[in-house]
């Protein structure tokens, strides 16, 4: 039985006086910064024979370091075969799916069964148990009114990898959005920080004091009287991004009732009409391109085919 790892490391000069959580993520390659951060805390670090429990804590040359990173704990969640999406492509190292609108991906708050993860354990013989008990395989996520292409991480190599190609903008995202009004311009970026909302914590905001950078590329694909559908490339990968963006330009997302896309006039939708059209990167083991493409959920058709109607 798997009971966890064991890393002894020795400083040297060049590292003297970094974080003691950075030198651990930049030297272990199964651990994140903020896994380093959580074992350090746990008590699981040992620094010339001391357990050292602050991620902060700065290092020095000649320091030797005994690290224990506790195997995955097991998971608790059933598998269950009813939970709807398509699988797009699947090897032994990650599969891509395409996820429908009202699913959520990992358990949570108010989520305990239904899940996209409770889904994938159903489906996929390996996933890997780096991401966290309750979210295997997870790399990325998609809300839960949000539609569209996923992509999951099957061994921990894989997961490692594809997280830092997302940190490094290594993989190309295309979303449609249906939003009301028409933008000025035919394409755009905005660049605002985004951080938690200051009095709504449901939401984020472009307003917030400690707002994390974020950019949005988005292009006009058609017009209509009252809306346009827009193809958008968030650039960074922040919290509601492409909402609170889009938003902030004065072109919330059609049914978005959060950031104002549920309105009197234009179109109306019983959830945001944002949908993760295209994905593309690189194989993180095997180097192949791949590149997917999902169509639009039928309710999304069904809203730009009445617009369609009404603009002719």
């Amino acid at each position: 039985m798997n009971q966890g790892k064991t890393f002894e490391l020795k400083v040297l000069p060049a590292d003297e006086g970094k974080r003691l959580d950075v030198f651990l993520a930049e030297n272990i390659s199964e651990l994140t910064r903020s896994q380093a951060k959580k074992i350090i805390e746990s008590g699981h670090v040992k620094i010339d024979g001391k357990v050292v429990s602050k991620p902060r804590h700065k290092i020095k040359a000649g320091d030797r370091i005994k690290v224990f990173v506790p195997a995955p704990k097991p998971l608790e969640i059933k598998p269950e075969e009813e939970v709807p999406f398509e699988i797009l492509y699947e090897d032994k190292h990650l599969a891509v799916i395409n996820k429908p609108p009202g699913v959520v991906v990992h358990p949570g708050a108010g989520h305990y069964e239904g899940t996209l993860v409770h889904g994938l354990l159903a489906r996929l013989k390996d996933l890997s148990g780096i991401g966290g008990e309750l979210r295997p395989g997870i790399v990325h996520r998609l809300d839960k009114d949000t539609s569209g292409l996923l992509v999951v991480a099957k061994d921990d190599k894989t997961h490692q990898a594809l997280t830092q190609m997302f940190k490094d903008r290594e993989i190309k995202k295309i979303y449609l959005a249906l939003v009301h009004g028409v933008p000025r311009l035919s394409a755009g970026k905005i660049e605002k920080p985004i951080g938690r909302h200051p009095v709504n914590r449901q939401k984020m905001s472009v307003h917030a004091k400690t707002g994390r950078e974020a950019l949005t590329f988005y292009r006009v694909r058609e017009r209509f009287p009252k809306a346009a559908l827009l193809e958008v490339e968030p650039k960074t990968g922040r919290t509601h991004q492409i909402r609170v963006h889009l938003a902030s330009i004065g072109h919330p997302i059609v049914g978005d009732e959060l950031y104002g896309g549920a309105r009197p006039y234009g179109p109306k939708a019983r959830r945001q009409m944002l949908h993760a059209y295209r994905l593309a990167f690189k194989h993180p083991v095997t180097g192949k391109e791949l590149f997917f493409e999902a169509p639009l959920p039928e309710d999304f058709e069904e809203i730009l085919s009445e617009l369609r109607q009404v603009k002719n």
